[in-house]
């Protein structure tokens, strides 16, 4: 499977559970995830889409961990199966009322 089925596929998931799955792309930073996932509630994560059994490059990695020691959560998805156990995990999570 190519990685655009997987982001697509993605998309289309987040969609259907009434969230908003935004293509990220910045000419200021490399590295950074490919989607921002926001979903009703106010839940806000970024997801790196990779094709099957592929990983993310160490520029990415090192994006992903500053991204995370300031809070945020960061997936890497490489299939439809990671799709539906991150969406899972982000609409059964709680967000605390004070963001924190």
């Amino acid at each position: 499977m190519q990685e655009a089925n997987i982001e697509n596929y993605l998309k289309r998931c987040v969609e259907d559970r009434g969230g908003i799955c935004l293509k990220f792309n910045s000419s200021s930073m490399r590295g950074l995830p490919d989607r921002i996932i926001i979903m009703p509630g106010g839940r806000i994560v970024f997801a790196e889409v990779k094709a099957p059994k592929q990983r993310p490059r160490a520029e990415q990695v090192r994006v992903h961990e500053q991204l995370k020691r300031l809070g945020a959560d960061v997936f890497v998805i490489d299939s439809k199966e990671k799709v539906k156990e991150v969406l899972y995990e982000i609409c059964t999570a709680q967000v605390p009322e004070n963001g924190n």
